[in-house]
C-alpha cells in the first residue's frame, strides 16, 4: 500500500470584515461560514475539504486579525499564527478602495514570515475598480488577484492560482516510520498518554486545558517497527471560549491528521462530549486515516458507585460512534497503567490491515456473490449493473473501483452494504474504506472525447 498522502492545507488570513468568510464559502459554493456585516463574525477557523478541477485541498478560514483587547481576541490572533504556520499555501486577503491598515501589513508580513508560498487577494473590487489593486503591491506579496464574491469575479482564477502553486509543495517523505496522532479536546489526557506510552516526560502536563501549544513528537521502536507519536493541543468546540484557557483552533490537529497513518481519538470517561468527539473522528474518517477510539481516565470512572455498568457504558460510546464502526474502542487509564500498552499491538494491527492487497479475481468471485445475494436498486428503467471490481494499488487506505452501468443511481446503503461484506471477508481491520462506482458509458464518453480532442490537435 502506498504511503499516506497529505492533502494540503490552504489558510485565509486577513484583518476583520474584509470577506474572508464569504470567499471560503465561494470556493466551495456553499455556505460553512457565517457571514455577516459586523466586524469579526468569525470566531473559530472553519475548515472543509475544497476540489477544483480533481484537485483536492483543505480550506480553512479564520478569524479577522485585530488589536487583541482582551485574552479573547489575543487567542484569536494566536489562531492566525497557528493557520500560518501550520497551512502549505496562505492566501491573505484585503478590502479593495481601502488604505492600507496597520493589520493588513502585519497578516501580510506574518505570511512572508513564514516562507510559505503566499498570495494576496484584493476583495470586493466591485467596490472601487481594478486601479485599487495595484495600491496593495506595496505589502510585498508577488502574487495579487482582484476578487468580487458577490459578481464571482476572480473565484476561478483564484482557484487556478491556488492549485498551481499547490503542485509546488513538496509532498510528505515517504519512510517507513509509522505515524500515529494524538487528538481529542482539551485536558483530554492526551499529553499524559503520550509520556505513558514513552514512559518517560516528553510533554508538559498540567491540569487546566490547553497546555498543550505545539506537537509534540517523540519515536519509539516496537517489535522492530519505528512509531513515532504525535501528541497535538486539543480542538475546542466553536464558540466556547473560557476566560485565560488557551482557544486552540481545528487547524493544526487537521494539520496532523493529514501528517499521521493512523489517530488516536481519546473521549473522556468522565465528561464525554458526542458532538466534539464525533466532528474529530468524522474529520480523521474523511482524510482516509486509520482510527482508534481511546476512551480515556477509566480510573475515574470506574470508581464510581456499584451501580456503574460497563457493558452499557461501552455500548452507548459505540452508538455514538457508529459511523466509523470499524474503528477498534479500547479503555485506559494513564495513571493505573491500563491497557496502554495494548495501543502498541492496536497500530501495528491497524497497519497490517491498512496494507492487505486482494486479487482482482479473488474480489470479482466476492462481487458476483454479493450482487447474487443482494442486487443493487434502482429506478424505473435505470437500474444499475455492476460488472467488475478492482483495488487501487497506489491508495494509502483499502480503495475499490466498480465498473459498471447506470452506477450514479446507487444508493448509500447499498455501498455501506458492500463496505461492510469487504470487511467481513478481507478485514481492513481499524481503516475506512473508500468505493468509487464508475459508469463505463461515462468512461467511453471520457474517451472519445480525448480521442476527438487528440484528432483536432494533430
Amino acid at each position: 500500500m502506498a504511503a499516506s498522502k497529505k492533502l494540503p492545507i490552504v489558510a485565509i488570513v486577513g484583518r476583520a470584515n474584509v470577506g474572508k468568510s464569504s470567499l471560503f464559502n465561494a470556493i466551495l459554493e456553499r455556505r460553512e461560514a457565517i457571514v455577516a456585516r459586523e466586524a469579526g463574525t468569525t470566531r473559530d477557523s472553519i475548515s472543509a475539504k475544497a476540489n477544483f478541477q480533481g484537485q483536492q485541498f483543505w480550506i480553512v478560514d479564520t478569524a479577522g486579525m485585530k488589536d487583541p483587547e482582551d485574552e479573547f481576541e489575543q487567542s484569536i490572533q494566536e489562531q492566525i499564527l497557528q493557520a500560518s504556520t501550520s497551512a502549505d499555501v496562505i492566501v491573505v486577503v484585503v478590502e479593495a478602495g481601502t488604505i492600507i491598515s496597520e493589520e493588513d501589513r502585519q497578516v501580510a508580513s506574518l505570511a512572508l514570515k513564514t516562507k510559505k508560498p503566499a498570495l494576496l487577494v484584493v476583495n470586493k473590487i466591485d467596490r472601487s475598480g481594478q486601479d485599487s489593486v495595484y495600491e496593495f503591491a506595496r505589502l510585498g506579496i508577488k502574487d495579487i488577484i482582484a476578487t468580487s464574491v458577490t459578481q464571482s469575479k476572480g473565484i476561478y482564477e483564484l482557484l487556478e492560482h491556488i492549485c498551481k502553486t499547490i503542485t509546488k509543495v513538496p509532498n510528505r517523505e515517504e519512510n517507513e516510520r509509522l505515524k500515529v496522532a494524538l487528538l481529542g479536546r482539551p485536558n483530554v489526557g492526551k499529553s499524559s498518554l503520550f509520556n505513558t506510552l514513552l514512559n518517560k516526560q516528553q510533554a508538559l502536563v498540567a491540569e487546566r486545558a490547553g497546555t498543550t501549544r505545539d506537537i509534540n513528537r517523540a519515536i519509539v521502536r516496537y517489535q522492530n517497527q519505528e512509531i513515532e507519536f504525535m501528541d497535538t493541543a486539543g480542538i475546542r468546540r466553536s464558540g466556547r471560549i473560557e476566560r485565560g484557557v488557551e482557544h486552540f483552533s481545528v487547524l493544526r490537529s487537521l494539520s496532523a491528521i493529514e501528517e499521521a497513518d493512523i489517530c488516536l481519538l481519546l473521549v473522556d470517561a468522565s465528561e464525554p462530549n458526542a458532538s466534539q468527539d464525533q466532528k474529530i473522528a468524522g474529520l480523521v474518517k474523511d482524510a482516509g486515516r486509520g482510527l482508534v477510539l481511546v476512551v480515556s481516565k477509566w480510573d475515574v470512572l470506574s470508581d464510581q458507585d456499584e451501580g456503574f455498568e460497563f457493558d452499557t457504558f461501552i455500548k452507548k460510546i459505540s452508538a455514538e460512534f457508529e459511523f466509523v464502526a470499524w474503528a477498534p474502542l479500547i479503555v485506559t487509564s494513564s495513571i493505573t497503567g491500563q491497557n496502554v500498552t495494548k495501543l502498541f499491538d492496536l497500530v501495528l494491527k491497524i497497519k497490517e490491515a491498512r496494507d492487505i492487497s486482494v486479487s482482482t479475481h479473488e474480489l470479482n468471485n466476492w462481487l458476483i456473490r454479493m450482487v447474487r445475494e443482494h442486487p443493487p436498486a434502482g429506478l424505473k428503467n435505470r437500474m444499475p449493473k455492476l460488472n467488475y471490481i478492482v483495488q487501487e494499488t497506489d491508495n494509502p487506505i483499502p480503495a475499490f473501483k466498480i465498473f459498471g452501468t447506470q452506477t450514479r443511481f446507487i444508493h448509500w446503503s447499498y455501498r455501506r452494504y458492500l463496505e461492510n461484506k469487504l470487511r467481513e471477508n478481507f478485514g481492513f481491520f481499524g481503516n475506512p474504506i473508500q468505493i468509487w462506482f464508475i459508469d463505463n458509458r461515462d468512461k467511453k464518453l471520457s474517451k472519445a472525447k480525448a480521442a476527438a480532442n487528440k484528432s483536432e490537435e494533430s
